[in-house]
């Protein structure tokens, strides 16, 4: 596997004047795909890539969003991931019926997206995020409306790549909607909407915390098969490892980060600087297990991230946002949690539908009429201000948007074939390990 396609050197100047402005655009056939748009009773064919946990929910909610979605083609790498997702969705009385999938259907390996893609109208995108670009790239240019997971990338020339497949999409007119879910959450829209309407004044910082337990625990090497390779002993772990999972800021905590953008209405910040390391054993993987990060914007406003994956200490996933007139806070999950005191004090009181089922609810309705949500812009955004907050964590140098936009560091590895060998990169080192 190759480096994705990327634009020409960007600066933040240049992103911010075009919402993703790319530089150079390769030569691209944009003609439209017949299953771009489907009216109101025409039956839509959904594939899912990527059969985990994620992946099944996505399906899940996707099958309930329209009762004339069927799932009818699945990808993995895994075989066994393929069957034990089916069998949690036939499983689910209320979408047993549109679970089409005939053995055909069932596509294995490392290539697997792409048969995929071809069979269907729809794409969910639930793979480990190193993988991201090449399957958002092949489903735009395919034609597809597109759901895909969280992070969009790990690294800068993964985030170039899926800016030009977000400019695709865009003049192909496809829908695209990202798995940062809290974006479909009625509570926090109506509490982001109160900040932006100015009801705590002049916002002066907000601090957001994802403190919990790993993940995907790394199992020591000794547990290691004899006859696994690099790459599946790599794939099956995949959160340890950052050319994967983009570590836990990017990967998980980018939550959280997608929250200090939606208070910075999406603007990119211009610089970070950042705090972190490995304290508990990594059995061979090469993630950090805390990063602090302290984010700057262009209007002095400040953005702080406190992130933890280390079992046995406090817990915390909250956001605190300080204005000249009040603060807001989101202080845990649930509606309750959503509230501003100070001069306009307030606290959420409407509905609070599952915000899971909300993103395909809206995404599923878009398609029908001819109107598809596209979050590309600010889902790169946030994604390249995770990847912006982690290299300043790993080399321990202040980090500017336009230099995290234009990193040369491909994380992710070329691969051929399953039996690759593929070396763990070392883990890094603040203040030794190079910014590239």
């Amino acid at each position: 596997m190759t480096e994705p396609n990327t634009p020409a050197h960007s600066s933040r100047r240049d992103f911010l004047k075009t919402g993703a402005a790319v530089a150079g655009t390769v030569g691209l056939n944009l003609s439209m795909n017949a299953g771009a748009f489907a009216a109101g009773g025409d039956q839509l064919k959904v594939g899912l890539v990527g059969c985990g946990g994620r992946g099944t929910g996505a399906a899940q909610q996707a099958l309930t969003a329209d009762s004339q979605v069927k799932l009818t083609a699945v990808a993995d790498v895994f075989p066994q991931s393929i069957e034990n997702a089916l069998g949690q969705l036939k499983a689910n009385k209320r979408i047993a019926d549109q679970v089409a999938v005939t053995d055909e259907f069932k596509f294995v390996g490392l290539e697997s997206y792409k048969k995929l893609i071809d069979s269907c109208d729809v794409v969910l995108l639930a793979s480990p995020p190193g993988f991201r670009p090449y399957h958002l790239r092949a489903a735009v240019e395919a034609g597809k409306h597109i759901f895909t997971e969280k992070p969009m990338a790990t690294d800068g020339p993964g985030v170039r790549s899926v800016i030009e497949s977000v400019k695709i999409a865009k003049e192909k007119k496809l829908g695209m909607v990202a798995g940062f879910c809290w974006r479909y959450d009625l509570p926090r829209r109506e509490l982001f909407k109160r900040i932006h309407a100015g009801e705590i004044g002049e916002v002066l910082a907000a601090y957001g915390t994802y403190l919990t337990g790993p993940v995907k625990p790394m199992p020591p090497a000794s547990t290691r098969p004899k006859d696994i390779s690099d790459l599946e002993w790599m794939v099956r772990n995949w959160y340890n490892f950052t050319w994967l999972s983009g570590d836990g800021l990017v990967e998980q905590a980018i939550h959280t980060v997608d929250w200090l953008q939606w208070v910075a209405k999406d603007a990119p910040p211009t610089k970070c600087t950042a705090v972190g390391g490995r304290q508990i054993p990594a059995h061979g993987g090469n993630i950090f297990d805390h990063i602090e990060v302290n984010y700057e914007w262009e209007n002095g406003m400040r953005g702080f991230m406190a992130q933890r994956q280390i079992s046995g200490c406090h817990s915390e996933n909250s956001l605190y946002v300080m204005g000249t007139k009040g603060h807001a806070r989101i202080a845990g999950f649930g509606k309750d949690a959503v509230s501003i005191s100070g001069t306009n004090s307030w606290k959420y009181e409407g509905p609070s539908p599952d915000m899971y089922q909300q993103e395909h609810d809206e995404f599923f309705d878009s398609i029908r009429t001819g109107k598809p949500i596209n979050d590309g812009d600010r889902m790169v955004t946030s994604t390249l201000t995770g990847i912006m907050g982690r290299m300043a964590g790993y080399t321990g140098k202040q980090v500017t948007w336009d230099m995290a936009l234009n990193s040369k560091e491909v994380l992710v590895p070329e691969i051929k074939s399953w039996n690759d060998v593929v070396k763990v990169a070392p883990m890094a080192q603040p203040g030794i390990t190079p910014f590239i």
